[in-house]
């Protein structure tokens, strides 16, 4: 492909006509700069590929963070017609409910910063991390079952935070229409010892600190502050999630012959809403979906003890609390304009964020008049972001936009890219102190193998689907 096969529709908005057998066309969010680098991989075409599906509706939707992924491109949203649609585990991703959540804490900057190697050497710790790396807690398959029932209110019910952190997570922390009889033996198994766990690759727990305010309204509704010190976790539903996707995207391969689906890529295997298998795959990536919001509460309350331990201070004295949590790899039944009126469909977001408007049902009181707190981390060498969702989000994007700054480059260049370089040193000179599982692991995760998020979040604000709130600065951060 190549910029002449798109044509722009606005400052950040190009769209791909439908051709051959795309039911709708795709857009791509992306400034004119941008669009040179995202033509280097394949993505636009899976882009294209998933206008292809049945019952899909208004258009294939790729954020500007957008990449190859296996059947949707991450940075991809598709909704579906809830009567005649499909459901796509590729749609999902292998990490379902890998997301962010963002805390802020009493603290500033100057408190802290005496202790950030201490700080990140218990926290690495603290919180386990790693490929199939395991933690303290050892569920048992009952005990899982509860998990995937209640999601993160099993973590609080069993001492990991406050029931107060529930109300500033998506869906509360727990969605309904989970089903434990539809999850495989294996996934059980692995789901058993990796509560409380990071994992591995770009999963992360960042310290940093609010070093810029773009709106001071928003910001102070969510009680950010310049100099502020903040968290970010980043993580998913670790080989639990994995085996889930993986359990379903072979029943999904016999689907589409079952039900004479044609696909222009076989990674886009799906299978109709309301049959055995997408109500069975509904069921089962709904308790993964679960299984990661209990992951992420347990990781927030080690961090905060490790806060209290190398500051050697009362966890009232760090004040942390959960700003917002936000899920990336998911698929939701949402309402949603179509063709002027509003409709129920399935909306799956890979590699992007939900972000509702102002007043949109299904975000806390609090953020009522500012909309809905979108997460946007970047690189462990460059900054994060806070936005908000927005009204022409809800029109354009089923109300969703970016999600992180977007590989660049492949792991395998990066560790080129990497080669004979110290990178935790280099990061060190700059005031970031990092630790990871292996040098491998940082020299994947370098800086140059992402884009710069700042442009990523530029286009979104650009285009009109977030607004820039606040820009945070990473100080220490562990890796799996």
């Amino acid at each position: 492909m190549n910029k002449n096969d798109f044509k722009q529709i606005g400052p950040a908005l190009w769209e791909i006509p439908k051709t051959g057998g795309m039911r709708v066309p795709a857009r791509i969010y992306a400034t004119e700069n941008m669009l040179e680098a995202i033509l280097q991989d394949k993505a636009p075409e899976q882009a294209m590929n998933v206008a292809h599906l049945p019952g899909i509706v208004n258009f294939s939707l790729a954020m500007p963070d957008i990449h190859w992924g296996y059947g949707f491109p991450i940075g991809g949203v598709a909704a579906f017609d809830a009567e005649d649609g499909v459901i796509s585990p590729g749609g999902v991703g292998y990490d379902i409910n890998c997301g962010v959540r963002l805390m802020a804490t009493s603290l500033t900057q100057q408190q802290i910063k005496a202790q950030l190697q201490n700080l990140v050497e218990e926290l690495f710790r603290t919180v386990p991390t790693g490929v199939g790396k395991g933690g303290d807690i050892v569920a048992s398959r009952g005990d899982l079952q509860k998990v995937v029932a209640k999601g993160a209110d099993w973590a609080v019910e069993h001492g990991f935070g406050s029931a107060a952190n529930l109300e500033y997570i998506e869906e509360n922390g727990c969605i309904d229409g989970y089903d434990p009889d539809v999850v495989s033996n294996q996934a059980w198994e692995r789901g058993k010892k990796q509560l409380g766990t990071l994992g591995s690759g770009n999963h992360f727990l960042e310290v940093g600190y609010v070093a810029e305010i773009f709106d001071e309204t928003a910001a102070a509704t969510m009680g950010l502050y310049k100099d502020q010190i903040t968290v970010i976790i980043h993580c998913g539903s670790r080989g639990f999630g994995y085996q889930v996707c993986d359990d379903y995207l072979s029943i999904m391969d016999k689907a589409i012959k079952k039900y004479d689906i044609q696909l222009p890529d076989r990674q886009l295997a799906c299978a109709p809403l309301h049959s055995k298998e997408g109500k069975d795959y509904f069921g089962a990536m709904r308790c993964a979906v679960n299984y990661a919001f209990a992951n992420r509460q347990i990781i927030y309350a080690l961090t905060e003890k490790a806060f209290t331990k190398v500051l050697k201070m009362k966890s009232r004295d760090v004040g942390m609390r959960v700003i917002y949590e936000v899920a990336h790899n998911i698929a939701k039944y949402e309402k949603h304009k179509v063709d002027g009126k509003m409709k129920k469909v399935c909306v799956h977001r890979k590699g992007a964020t939900r972000a509702f408007a102002p007043g949109a049902e299904g975000i806390p009181a609090q953020y009522a008049k500012i909309g809905q707190p979108v997460l946007i981390p970047g690189d462990m060498g460059r900054y994060s972001y806070v936005l908000v969702g927005t009204q022409q989000a809800m029109e354009e994007t089923f109300g969703s936009t970016c999600h992180g700054a977007g590989r660049a480059m492949s792991r395998t260049k990066a560790k080129k890219a990497a080669s004979g370089r110290n990178i935790a040193k280099e990061l060190s000179e700059r005031g970031i102190h990092v630790l990871g599982a292996s040098r491998r692991t940082l020299d994947e995760e370098i800086s140059e193998a992402y884009k710069n998020v700042s442009h990523v979040v530029d286009a979104c604000a650009t285009a009109g689907i977030s607004k820039k709130v606040a820009k945070l600065k990473p100080l220490c951060c562990i890796k799996g």
